[in-house]
């Protein structure tokens, strides 16, 4: 992929290095005031509480059992990193993705009548406080639209490809345009319409709740910045859609759950299947306009 050829957003706000706590968390464990923070913060950005749990509860032994060195710090700060990029061109590549999308949505909600707010892209390391609450790097990239920001641990990268085998620029493109898809969600209604739905009483969580929907939809829409980026720049090369659709397989609650637990529990689903999220991706990157990205009317999710 040709990311270089992308203009540089000057919206990411870079808080790698500070020192941040709010878990309550002590050797190890996690007070009753962080299991309420992570329910919280679960609810307010439509992830499975428990699943972050889990998540949250197994860094925490990780944790526990090594110490990581500090990041940038010593003399490996600025060395290349396992996915192939030195830290500060793995920002540069963030800031690159992210201009992108801003210039995307900015033509594609213009055809709508609709203003594009650009939102800011926070990178941080280890744990971060959102408008949301407290997180740990644990439950992965995420967008808060209590603040409209998407918040990004860069190890996530790492994990993407020795976790899940999914590997290559456009793997990781993926994944930050998928939470700016929920930043588009945000500003077009979506989450306004779906915590009505909530407090009404709406299913969230399983195979067809409302949870899978506001995914997949996040997954057609960064298909659809895929579409257009591709029109204006021509910057993928041979093998980079294979690399998106990798991580959108990789990632689907089927496949994890299989991973994870050694069986499928679709009442528990919150993102959907690998071939759900890889098909609304496609249907996106291939039509790139919104009218094919109505996960809450389709038929066939």
């Amino acid at each position: 992929m040709k990311w270089k050829r992308g203009r540089r957003s000057e919206n990411v706000e870079d808080r790698r290095g500070r020192s941040t706590g709010g878990l309550g968390q002590h050797k190890g464990k996690l007070s009753l005031a962080g299991i309420a923070l992570i329910v919280v913060f679960g609810l307010l950005t439509y992830q499975d509480p428990m699943q972050i749990l889990g998540q949250v509860a197994s860094q925490l032994q990780q944790d526990g059992a090594t110490q990581p060195a500090p990041s940038g710090s010593g003399d490996d700060a600025g060395a290349e990193t396992d996915v192939g990029h030195g830290n500060e061109q793995q920002v540069d590549f963030v800031r690159a993705i992210l201009g992108d999308t801003e210039d995307t949505w900015g033509e594609v909600l213009a055809q709508y009548d609709e203003q594009y707010v650009d939102p800011k892209l926070v990178l941080f390391d280890n744990a971060v406080n959102s408008a949301c609450g407290f997180a740990s790097s644990a439950v992965g990239p995420f967008y808060c639209p209590g603040d409209q920001q998407v918040y990004l641990d860069l190890g996530f990268f790492n994990e993407l490809e020795q976790r899940f085998q999914a590997s290559g620029d456009f793997a990781r493109a993926y994944v930050i345009a998928h939470e700016v898809g929920h930043h588009v969600q945000n500003l077009i209604g979506v989450n306004a319409q779906v915590d009505a739905a909530r407090q009404r009483g709406a299913q969230m969580d399983g195979a067809t709740g409302l949870s899978v929907k506001v995914e997949l939809q996040a997954d057609c829409f960064a298909g659809i910045w895929a579409n257009h980026a591709q029109q204006r720049l021509n910057w993928l090369e041979e093998g980079d859609v294979e690399e998106a659709i990798n991580a959108a397989n990789a990632i689907g609650d089927d496949h994890l759950q299989q991973q994870g637990q050694g069986r499928v529990v679709p009442d528990s689903f919150t993102h959907g299947t690998s071939d759900q999220r890889v098909r609304w991706f496609k249907s996106g990157l291939e039509n790139g306009n919104m009218e094919q990205c109505d996960t809450f009317n389709a038929q066939h999710l």
